[in-house]
Order: C-alpha cells, then structure tokens, then sequence
C-alpha cells in the first residue's frame, strides 16, 4: 500500500509539472525564395560584392586612409571586445555541460544536544576502541565534490547553441562596422575632392571676374560704361570670394570627418584632386537578390539573432521539464587530523542525484515563455525587414546609377556651351555689341553649370560607393 501511494504520488509531481508545458506556437516561416530573382531585367549573377575594396577604389591615397582606419577606429575595437564577450559565454555555456569539480578542504564543529537522537546515541558510541564520541564533535574533510545536470531534455545544449548563434552574430555586427566605416570614409573622400574641385573653379571665376571687372573699370574712364557696371562687377566679386570661403570651411569640416572616423585629430588628408576628373570606380554588377543573404553583414547578423531567439524559446519551454541533478563527493574524513589520511579508514564518498520540477513557479516561467517567443517574432520581423531594406537600396541605387550617367552627359554639353558663351560675351563686350549684365549673366550660369557638373560627378562616386555597400561589399 505504501509503495502504491509513493507511486501515486511521483505521477502526480511529474504530470504537474508537464502540465504546464506547452509547444512554441508555430511561426510563419521566412523563405529566401519570396525574394525576386532580379534587381534588373538585365542583371547576370556577377556581384561587385566579391571584389576586395582596395581594388574597387583604386586610389592609393582611399586605400590608405581605409587602412589605418581599420586599425584604430573605436567602433571597430569597441566591436572586438563584443565578438569576445560573446566567444567567453559561449564558453560558459559549454561549461554548463560538464560536470563542476572542486576540490575542497573544510573543518567544523559540531555539538548535538543531549535530548536528540544524535546526541543521546554519541554518549554510548565509541569512535575509537574505548573512546567514546565527543560531545565537541570536529569533523575534517579533504577531497573533491562535484555536481553535474543531466541534460536530459537538451535544455543546457539549447542554450549553448543561442549563445553560439550571438557569438556569430557579433561577429557579423563587426562586419557591418566595417562595411559602414569604408563607406563612410569613401563618401567623405570623394566629397572632399568634389570640393577640392568645387574650389578650382570658384578660383577660376574670380580670376575672370576680376579680368572684366578691369575692363569695366577702363571702359568707365572713357565714358563707354557707367558706375553701375563697376559695382555689379564688384558685388559678383564679393559673393564669389564669399563662396570661397565657405568652400574652404566644408573642405576642412570634411576632413575632420576622415580624421574623426580614423581616430586622429585635425590634419590634412592626402589626396589627388585629379583623380575625380579621370575615372570613375569600376562598373557594379549587382548579381542577384539572393547574393544580399550571404553577402550583407546585416542579414546574416539578423538571421543569427533568430536563430538565438529560437533556442532561447525553446529553453524558456524546457524549463517546465523536471531537472536531474547528479551529486557527490569523495575523500578522506576524520574527526582528527592525525587521522585525517589513513586508509581505508578515513575514506569517505557518496552519491546522490535528485530529480526537481517546478510546481508554484510556473506563472514566473510561463512570463518568461511568453517574452522569449515575442523577442523570437521580433527577430522574425526584424529579419523580413532587413532583407527587404537590403533590397529596395540596391534597386534605388541601380537606377540612380543609370540615371547620373545621363544627367552628367547632359551636363558636360551645357558647360561646353556656356564656356563657349563666356569668350564671345567677353568679345561682344570689348567691342561694344554687348552690355555688362549679359557678361554677369553668362558667368553666373557657367558657374553654376560647372559646380552641377561637379556635384553630379560626385554623386556618381557615391552612388557606386553606396551601391557596393547596399551589395554587402566592403568587409571580406
């Protein structure tokens, strides 16, 4: 009869405890497939992606501010001690599977009373031949303990594998720093030399604008022009010089960008100006959408993050399971130390193991259950998103590609004809033919075409420099 109620009673702790487990709810499922299987209709599976950034750039003096800023950017080393952190949990983790093995050495002193069991029972036991247990009582160990949790349920191995797939996400987040720090260096040089050339210009057009405002001047003496044509001459000449200045200031505020992303203090960046007028970098092939999922540090680092969320989920439901827990010890006890070492006599050991379910917690867990699966939705939708963003950049900047192309065509025609429109107003002007507001307008305009025509030129830069970014390049 009492062996049946011990029976009933163990069912009863076991199907308490499964009864509050319940399977993860079914979560809809993300397949690479519901991508499209162009950018282009005319895209081929060739990806920019895979070609390393010192041959992409090409520029010596790019290459070399991309490397020291490898080196001592904070983020990236703010990063390395991340990809760290998680590689010791993962250790950690590891570790909860092995069995804890200590050694230790422990002295007590006990005293029973005289009206228990032990202490009524130590009065008329010997613990040596005609010696008698003392009512101080020491006791001294040396040995070792251990304790180890079977992972009957694979809850531990669960939990290595979530901090596996962090370790593997981290390190993928040191990927996008670096993808996001070469792009942001690259965008900051080429910006630098657009205004480098910016400059040029600006230069060139005082110098002509001071050029006419001396043939105004002398057309004036000999009453062919009045004082209005000399001040519309100098108020142009004051704004371009103003122009100027402000040019100077972006030139130094965009170096202390490269500086700020290198980990420097203010000073001057190398660079060839002329290298933005030569070339452009290399055509981009875009491939295909799928590429983004193994090219693109922020959806591998999403994708890694659900796979943690899902192992966290699924450690949050074993935790209603019943735990085994393995205890034991061995070594050499004695209530002296003289004794401490004698063998066999002093040889001391046992086992236990014990099997725990939890019973009044299950609301704490069933919260905690709940949580895990809403992050793991989170990361669900976080990695949709991500794969959608990767996309829609790299479309965006396929067509803004093509299109800078022919705005720049366009606006190499139109510079060509307002230099052009420049020497025969100055001529017409000379000989009288012309007045002094249309010599003001024609170079009004030729400056602005030729600044468009430059700021075109660098959004051609950027565009190719975010579009390898968009691609995953910039990390391998």
């Amino acid at each position: 009869m009492k062996s049946l109620n011990f029976l009933i009673f163990v069912f009863f702790v076991l199907n308490l405890s499964f009864w509050a487990c319940k399977p993860l709810e079914k979560l809809p499922d993300y397949s690479p497939e519901k991508l499209p299987n162009n950018f282009l209709a005319n895209s081929d599976t060739l990806n920019s992606a895979s070609i390393n950034w010192r041959a992409y750039f090409a520029d010596p003096n790019l290459n070399q501010l991309i490397e020291n800023a490898l080196k001592q950017n904070w983020d990236v080393l703010i990063a390395q001690q991340r990809i760290e952190a998680a590689q010791s949990n993962v250790l950690f983790t590891k570790g909860l599977l092995k069995p804890i093995v200590n050694a230790s050495f422990t002295a007590s002193l006990r005293k029973f009373g005289l009206y228990t069991m032990d202490g009524a029972g130590n009065i008329t036991t010997d613990i040596r031949p005609n010696q008698i247990v003392p009512i101080h009582l020491p006791d001294y160990f040396i040995g070792l303990q251990t304790a180890w949790e079977a992972d009957i349920w694979g809850r531990l191995k669960t939990q290595k594998r979530a901090a596996f797939a962090r370790f593997l996400a981290s390190q993928e987040g040191k990927n996008l720093i670096i993808t996001h720090l070469i792009a942001d260096i690259a965008l900051a040089y080429y910006e630098l030399l657009a205004l480098d050339n910016s400059l040029k210009i600006i230069d060139e057009t005082i110098q002509l604008q001071e050029n006419a405002l001396e043939i105004v001047k002398v057309q004036k003496e000999a009453a062919l022009a009045n004082s209005l044509a000399v001040q519309q001459f100098e108020n142009q000449l004051l704004r371009l010089k103003g122009i100027r200045l402000e040019t100077v200031q972006a030139i130094i505020e965009t170096q202390n960008i490269i500086n700020s992303l290198s980990a420097n203090y203010p000073q001057n960046i190398a660079r060839d100006s002329t290298f933005f007028n030569n070339t452009l970098p290399r055509a981009i092939q875009a491939g295909i959408p799928a590429n983004l999922l193994k090219n693109r540090p922020d959806i591998r680092q999403a994708e890694f993050e659900l796979i943690a969320a899902k192992a966290d989920a699924q450690v949050a439901r074993l935790a209603f399971y019943p735990s085994l827990m393995i205890t034991g010890y061995g070594g050499f006890q004695a209530f002296q130390p003289k004794f401490l070492l004698q063998s066999p006599e002093s040889i001391a050991y046992g086992i236990l193991g014990g099997l725990t379910a939890p019973l009044l917690n299950r609301s704490a867990l069933k919260a905690n259950f709940n949580l895990t699966k809403a992050n793991q939705l989170e990361a669900l939708y976080n990695y949709q998103k991500t794969i959608l963003t990767a996309y829609t950049e790299v479309y965006n900047e396929l067509f803004r590609i093509n299109n800078l192309k022919q705005i720049y065509d366009l606006k190499t025609q139109e510079v060509a004809l307002l230099n052009e429109s420049i020497n025969t107003s100055l001529e017409l002007f000379r000989t009288g033919r012309a007045n002094y507001l249309e010599i003001l307008i024609t170079q009004q305009n030729a400056l602005q075409a030729k600044m468009e025509l430059i700021f075109t030129k660098k959004n051609q830069f950027l565009s190719r420099v975010k579009i390898y970014k968009a691609l995953g390049g910039g990390w391998q």
